[in-house]
């Protein structure tokens, strides 16, 4: 009976190390390239009205990068068998954790989009947490057979893929958190054409770009701005929150798009008093318009950022850091 019982579960233990093993490193990686998406759904949650600690909320960004690298890591160990009956631990914790949140979401309808894939693919708050329930009873079940995960090669080789995962992954998030997101899944990536965007489809769906605007104290503007061949965005999202080291490259990077005949505006969700302070501080060369801050979030995770339209399609865009790697 015992062998029988040996010869059903350990194919089934492989099975199920890989498919946890490939969701976790899936699910992070996806993540990984957006760091600070991350981060803004953490802040979500935190918020007041959701689950109400908001004094976490400065640390939302410290989540996002430990979360995303955690999950990526113990992916690569269960997969490979890095320390296994260790990490199964650790995995059951983070996949408790996860579960408690897109229940909560899918329960009290109160962040519609978790976030478990980024913007890479979009699940509704129910399958999201319906995942995580499988991925929870596969994980349960490695854990009450953790005996059967075994490294798939020697322990040097298999030490060496999981800690480099690790290094690599909080390399690649400190990287894009200075930058901008290396692969962009959202609506507003290089090459979309924003009025295409905003068309509705035929089967009435939203359209993947809506809320833009960019207005001034009299009118929206952003048709107008549309159709120039040569546009600038600089974007701040929200002014006092922003990286201020960044307006001094972004003054001379404006003045020397001024010169080739570029049209240049400043864009953000924050109050007129704290944008003439700042205009004045820096010496900004453009007005500033507003649009809504999470469509300003979701357009370019730097703070401030540029984005150059021609015709209203986004032909580049750049962290304040990288502006000199702009050729005009």
């Amino acid at each position: 009976m015992k062998k029988t019982k040996s010869r059903l579960i350990i194919p089934l233990v492989q099975v199920a190390r890989v498919i946890v093993g490939v969701l976790f490193i899936f699910s992070g990686a996806v993540k990984l390239v957006d760091p600070i998406g991350s981060q803004y759904k953490f802040e979500e949650y935190f918020s007041d009205g959701v689950l109400g600690l908001e004094f976490l909320i400065p640390f939302a960004l410290y989540f996002s990068v430990f979360l995303i690298v955690l999950e990526i890591f113990l992916g690569f160990a269960i997969l490979f068998g890095y320390r296994a009956k260790k990490m199964i631990k650790y995995a059951l914790v983070l996949i408790i954790f996860f579960l408690f949140l897109t229940w909560f979401s899918a329960f009290f309808n109160k962040v519609t989009d978790c976030g478990c894939f980024g913007d890479a693919i979009k699940l509704t708050p129910w399958q999201s947490f319906y995942k995580d329930v499988i991925l929870t009873i596969l994980i349960v079940f490695l854990y009450k057979n953790r005996e059967d995960i075994y490294p798939l090669f020697s322990r040097e080789k298999v030490t060496v893929i999981t800690v480099s995962s690790l290094l690599l992954s909080l390399f690649i998030a400190i990287y894009t958190i200075y930058h901008i997101p290396v692969i962009d899944f959202r609506a507003y990536k290089v090459g979309t054409n924003i009025p295409e965007g905003m068309k509705y489809q035929g089967d009435g769906k939203i359209p993947p770009i809506h809320d833009f605007m960019l207005e001034d104290e009299q009118s929206d503007l952003a048709n107008d701005i549309l159709k120039m061949d040569k546009a600038i965005l600089v974007i701040a999202s929200s002014i006092e929150k922003s990286e201020f080291d960044g307006f001094p490259e972004v003054k001379k990077f404006s003045l020397e798009a001024q010169r080739k005949g570029y049209k240049v505006y400043g864009v953000t969700a924050s109050f007129s008093e704290i944008i003439e302070l700042t205009q004045k501080n820096y010496n900004l060369p453009f007005k500033f318009l507003f649009c809504d801050e999470t469509t300003l979030k979701t357009m370019i995770r730097a703070n401030p950022g540029v984005i150059i339209l021609n015709k209203g399609t986004i032909i580049e865009k750049k962290s304040w850091r990288d502006l000199d790697d702009i050729e005009l």
